[in-house]
């Protein structure tokens, strides 16, 4: 059993230093590109529809690719094995394959969010609930990242003697992406996303050659039980790992909001396959990382830690604060991201369309980065609530995937859908996963398991019984003069 968190004496000031350094200088880069490329709230929350081809790559990876993959999806592979990471890992290839065919039609329909979609297809109630829907899912994705980012942060002062609380460390991480994403919106978020995506993948693979030669150094291997295809869990367990990834990877407004970004549907296609490529390398780099942590410790008391741990007893200095730094980077990418995202629900789907529709740039400005704080302070309070990334993790992306996806997807796609099929998809899945998630997962179901089928069959059945009369509503209309 591995009671402390680093063995040996090593100068753990130092990954502490590296941190703060790639922390301020990202902070101080979003924010000077910003200063020259954000005068409007549609640059905020587009980039005007400008960002360049290799920006939008490198922001779609470093989003999806957040704190829940290094610390709760990490944790999984520790205990598991690499063939359940693979497993695991696989929603997230899938779904941006499937995203290849959704990008086109999000950039055809020139609608900037999630809620705008929803409300050309299923009208102002649906746009209202959904939009209410993706802020409560993002803010707790939100909180996900702040909670691992505090993680980090207090074990790291622990192990160089400095005694510094989580609560402490939750504010300062808080702040620091909050200053990113008020300083410039999506533009400062995108070119630090790009960045950050460049270290996540050089860092983790840098790392790879030296953990498996320590490992065959020491003859370390794997348990049997983490050898095997399910590594113990039942398939109820996988699929419950494998389906909220899954769902929320296709209606993902972030996904969304950067092909909105692009300057064409070609530019936003394409972008898709260069994240295809990209995310298949952090998947190959975390599961082999993973595994040979697995065979270096037996045995961890807290599993969701190996990343950080592994990375600072095993490799050298400059290469441990590299990975710690790729492991931020991870981090404060997603945070700002779908802190921008909700705060653009706010603002564009509730504001502008139903307070204040004569509201000045300035106004909505303000609205706009306001709630970028307040979401902030929420986020924090949701962290004290769940006891793990994971669960927070779990619970945030069945919230979306079973409320949103569907319904989403039906939007863009379908013909046959109505507003009341629509309207019931949000509200069964959203409800479901409300009440799934109060009664503890019954029968150690996941509730992604049941909230999904539930939104996908409503949307069905409603459909089929209801009519729309409504031409604004239809799929052509979507997609008309775009």
């Amino acid at each position: 059993m591995v009671n402390n968190f680093y063995k040996g004496e090593r100068n753990q000031m130092s990954y502490i230093i590296a941190i703060g350094a790639y922390l301020v200088l990202l902070m101080i880069y979003g924010l000077v590109i910003a200063h020259k490329k954000v005068k409007t709230t549609d640059d905020m929350m587009t980039g005007g529809h400008k960002i360049p081809f290799i920006i939008l790559v490198g922001s779609l990876l470093a989003t999806w690719c957040g704190g829940g993959g290094i610390t709760g999806s990490a944790g999984v592979v520790y205990t598991g094995g690499p063939w359940v990471g693979a497993l695991t890992f696989a929603a997230p290839p899938i779904g941006i394959i499937l995203l290849y065919f959704i990008a086109g039609k999000v950039r055809k329909s020139n609608k900037v969010t999630v809620p705008e979609i929803m409300g050309a297809r299923y009208g102002k109630a649906a746009s209202i609930i959904a939009a209410l829907c993706v802020m409560l899912a993002y803010v707790g994705v939100l909180a996900t990242q702040l909670k691992a980012a505090a993680d980090i942060i207090v074990l790291l002062c622990a192990s160089s003697g400095i005694e510094i609380s989580h609560g402490l460390a939750l504010t300062i991480c808080t702040a620091l992406i909050a200053i990113i994403t008020v300083g410039g919106g999506l533009v400062s978020v995108a070119y630090s996303d790009a960045i950050s995506a460049l270290l996540m993948i050089g860092g983790f693979f840098l790392a790879i050659p030296f953990l498996i030669g320590v490992a065959n150094s020491q003859g370390a291997t794997l348990p049997p039980e983490k050898m095997t295809i399910t590594g113990g869990m039942s398939g109820w367990e996988l699929l419950g790992y494998f389906l909220p990834s899954l769902a929320l990877m296709l209606g993902d407004q972030n996904m969304l909001q950067r092909f909105a970004s692009a300057k064409n549907s070609d530019e936003a296609k394409k972008s898709n396959i260069g994240m295809f490529i990209g995310e298949i390398l952090v998947i190959i780099s975390i599961v082999l990382v993973v595994t040979q942590a697995a065979k270096l410790y037996p045995t961890l008391d807290v599993p969701s830690n190996v990343i950080f741990q592994v990375a600072v007893d095993y490799l050298p200095l400059a290469f441990g604060a590299l990975v710690m730094c790729a492991c931020m980077a991870f981090i404060v990418t997603t945070a700002d991201s779908y802190l921008l995202s909700s705060a653009t629900n706010l603002t564009n789907d509730i504001y502008v369309k139903y307070i204040r529709k004569d509201a000045t740039d300035k106004q909505k400005m303000l609205v706009l980065r306001g709630t970028i704080i307040v979401f902030s302070f929420i986020a924090v309070a949701l962290t004290l609530y769940f006891p793990t990334v994971l669960s927070l993790q779990m619970t945030a992306y069945t919230m979306y995937g079973a409320a949103i996806t569907p319904a989403i997807l039906f939007a863009l796609f379908s013909k046959k859908v109505t507003p009341a099929g629509g309207m019931a998809g949000i509200l069964v899945g959203g409800l479901v996963t409300i009440i799934w998630t109060l009664m503890g997962t019954p029968y150690g179901i996941q509730c992604a398991i049941v909230a999904v089928p539930a939104s996908v069959i409503a949307i069905l059945i409603v459909s089929a019984v209801t009519r729309c009369n409504d031409p604004k509503r239809s799929l052509e209309a979507l997609y008309q003069d775009n």
